[in-house]
């Protein structure tokens, strides 16, 4: 699931996931280095369903992913994650192969595994080199995600757009 901020993904990737039925595991990637980060990842906890299982790693994915049981693992969200890699010192290469680890992860366990990463390529060129290796970056690394997925869809204003099928969904 991808977007632009506020775009409805984690909302439609939550209900992809409850659909799904059976134990959730909600791999978060935030990390609060400001009151209103704090703020957002309160607001987030609270609305996810008590029954869930949160797994919060900013940094370690490929390896939180390879230990999660539960049928569904629902990961919000990559651009987080690549973000704090990039602030981790990370090279390119480093955060792709490590986005190549996500993916091999995901598909070695079973059941369903949900990405929420945000469109950042959509607007205007940053001004600054940092803001333009994220933007690359993050459109690589959904690119990969996109083309190893079953199904992808880009949420705009709250609807859900598919772009690669696979099966019927509809959120409730």
């Amino acid at each position: 699931m991808t977007g632009g901020a506020r775009s409805g993904k984690s909302s439609f990737a939550e209900a992809r996931a409850a659909a799904a039925g059976g134990a959730v595991t909600y791999l978060a990637t935030a990390q609060a280095f400001d009151d209103e980060m704090t703020e957002r990842i309160r607001r987030h906890r609270a609305d996810r369903p008590a029954a869930w299982t949160t797994v919060e790693e900013p940094i370690k994915v490929v390896q939180a992913v390879q230990n999660v049981e539960s049928p569904t693992l629902l990961l919000d969200c990559l651009s987080l994650w690549v973000s704090n890699m990039l602030l981790a010192e990370w090279t390119d290469a480093a955060m792709l192969d490590a986005v190549g680890g996500l993916l091999a992860a995901a598909r070695a366990r079973p059941g369903l595994t949900v990405l929420v990463s945000n469109e950042v390529g959509l607007g205007i060129v940053p001004d600054n080199a940092l803001a333009r290796r994220y933007r690359d970056v993050l459109g690589w690394a959904n690119q990969r995600c996109a083309a190893a997925s079953d199904e992808a869809f880009v949420l705009v204003s709250g609807l859900p757009l598919r772009l690669k099928p696979s099966q019927e969904f509809h959120a409730p």
